[in-house]
């Protein structure tokens, strides 16, 4: 009987050593994400088993099918692209082992992603707990499970791309991706992928300038798919747009959505089971092996994505082109496209008006100033502005006189200094400089002037091109110096003088100012097989006018004035009536 038993559990122990080598039978990558990966509260407002949208699984299965090479994916905010890109890099850990890149655009976003997303993600999932390897041979950015490797790279430093050859490449905000002296981060990261047959390449980004967005051109090239929705009451498929979203006059709050089959006005509430019953169809069904998706807000079922809540979100976007720029890119994932690449300086200057320094507009509550160093000048700008982001152009001044003369400095100190009568009854000087420290014969000086007013908010800048930098920000060490993103603020400028009633001028200015003014534009060049965006100057012009506005325009991005207590306070300090003196005469002057 001991026999038997023993020979039982041998069979039994060699029947379940058979099992475990049984391959895991197919499932969708969709199925496995919705019972494996956990989403923890700080990742998401809905904690718990991770449940896809509908539009999502579509997306999950194409990375997760092995025939399917490329995946492209245009996107909005509000879809949760970010939590199921790693969900899919769960799969590779777990299922289908191999070594990975994840390519974002700097090195914060990196160790940000890891933090806020992969970190908490494998540790509130508990057949993720414990895959990914924090050993001796793992950093924050790159670690090693079981059979492949996961790299997490920013695509500002692309020498970092050569020591890797990948199998899995995940791309995120592609459109962030700035092309370097060596060139485009994609084509590079992709040539890391060459030596795997069986290789996988997912990008995904929120688009930014339509004529050189790297996630268009790539979705172009895919079979384009676009997610179609049911109307309730024809039942004829479309996709959902923009321009279909309707509100009564005064209440965007209750907007609908019109159907461009049966013209129906379909209320909001509908929206939940139109996505539940909605589909993906390719616009270019003859393209293999490359899947492209692309979505907008409209379709997301967030609370805070309604379309009455959309439709309020554009009225307050849509008079400021920066803002309305941020509303195309982020909500209906369009890239932003400029109507003219220029304006002209005789209709700017057709634009003047009566103000200044010595006659402030009566909404202007605070001042900046930009400076530009030339080496035998110095030019300020000076800036007002109003609460609701207009930008006066009160006036440009020159001082002239060797850069590395003390009496020029001595002067530009002074006209800093100054202050002006406002027409609320008291007074208002400058509350924030930007000076050019160019780079190297200029910088040492600037700097000098700079270190012992950073009390007045003078400050010595560097201006760096770029269109995905910030406005201004310091620089890291210890050289005080604030870089400044001129590229995109030049863009902002362009852009709001196209409107006009954004950018106003004084009637102080000359000529000379607006030509200057306009002695760049913006072009596409092609550089290593890919577009790039830049401004060139226009042959005979001179751009101190368009340096010294870029920043003063960067100076007001360093300051954050209380509106009411600025105009209380310019209320407030009126001119002190001060008693007539009181006079004694001497009785003895009276002999």
């Amino acid at each position: 009987m001991v026999i038997a038993m023993q020979r039982e559990a041998i069979q039994a122990a060699h029947k379940a050593a058979l099992e475990s080598l049984r391959p895991p039978a197919n499932m969708a990558l969709s199925d496995w994400i919705e019972g494996t990966v956990h989403l923890p509260s700080d990742v998401s407002s809905l904690p718990g088993k991770m449940r896809l949208w509908p539009f999502q699984r579509e997306i999950a299965d194409a990375i997760g099918d092995p025939a399917i090479e490329r995946v492209t994916i245009v996107k909005p905010v509000r879809v949760g692209f970010t939590s199921m890109l790693t969900a899919c890099l769960a799969h590779h850990v777990a299922n289908d082992p191999a070594p990975i890149l994840a390519l974002l655009p700097t090195e914060s976003d990196c160790r940000d992603y890891v933090v806020s997303d992969v970190e908490p993600v494998f540790g509130s999932s508990p057949a993720l707990n414990g895959l990914l390897s924090n050993g001796e041979r793992s950093t924050l950015l790159s670690r090693r499970f079981a059979g492949g490797s996961l790299k997490i790279v920013a695509a500002r430093a692309p020498r970092n791309l050569r020591r890797h050859n990948v199998r899995i490449l995940l791309c995120d905000e592609t459109d962030g991706y700035e092309t370097t002296n060596e060139g485009d981060p994609i084509t590079l990261a992709e040539r890391r992928t060459l030596s795997f047959a069986d290789r996988k390449i997912v990008l995904g980004s929120t688009p930014v300038h339509e004529a050189s967005s790297p996630i268009l051109r790539a979705y172009k090239q895919s079979d384009m798919r676009v997610w179609e929705v049911p109307c309730p009451k024809c039942g004829v498929f479309s996709e959902l747009a923009w321009g279909q979203i309707e509100w009564p006059e005064g209440e965007p709050s209750k907007a609908k959505w019109r159907c461009p089959s049966c013209e129906a006005l379909i209320l909001e509430r509908h929206k939940s089971e139109m996505v539940a019953k909605g589909s993906w169809r390719a616009t270019r069904p003859e393209v293999s092996g490359h899947a492209g998706f692309r979505l907008n807000a409209l379709t997301s079922l967030l609370a805070n994505a309604s379309w009455g809540k959309l439709a309020v979100e554009f009225l307050q976007a849509k008079d400021d082109p920066a803002t309305l720029q941020t509303f195309v890119n982020t909500i209906l994932a369009e890239g932003w496209s400029n109507q003219g690449q220029s304006v002209s300086e005789l209709d700017l200057a057709a634009r003047a008006e009566v103000f200044g320094l010595q006659c402030i507009p009566n909404d202007v509550l605070a001042l900046t100033a930009g400076v530009d160093v030339q080496n035998d000048r110095l030019e300020t700008t000076f800036c007002g502005w109003s609460e609701t982001g207009i930008c006066y152009i009160l006036a440009h001044s020159v001082i002239w006189g060797p850069w590395d003369d003390d009496g020029s400095w001595a002067e530009l100190d002074h006209l800093l200094s100054s202050r002006w009568t406002h027409p609320l009854g008291g007074s208002i000087g400058i509350d924030a400089t930007v000076i050019d420290a160019g780079s190297g014969l200029h910088m040492a000086k600037v700097q000098a002037f700079c270190q012992g007013r950073s009390g007045r908010k003078l400050l010595a800048g560097k201006g760096v091109a770029g269109f995905s930098r910030p406005w201004v920000a310091p620089s890291k060490g210890r050289n005080k110096l604030w870089i400044v993103g001129v590229d995109v603020i030049k863009q902002a400028i362009l852009d709001r003088l196209q409107r006009p009633g954004l950018i106003r001028f004084s009637s102080d200015l000359g000529g000379e100012f607006y030509e200057q003014l306009t002695s760049e534009h913006l072009v596409v060049r092609y550089s290593r097989g890919q577009p790039t965006r830049r401004w060139e100057r226009i042959p005979g012009r001179v751009a101190e006018a368009l340096d010294a506005t870029v920043y003063a325009h960067a100076a007001r991005q360093v300051i954050s004035p209380s509106w009411e207590g600025r105009r209380a306070k310019l209320a407030r300090d009126l001119p002190e009536k001060r008693p007539a003196p009181k006079i004694i005469r001497s009785q003895w002057l009276k002999r």
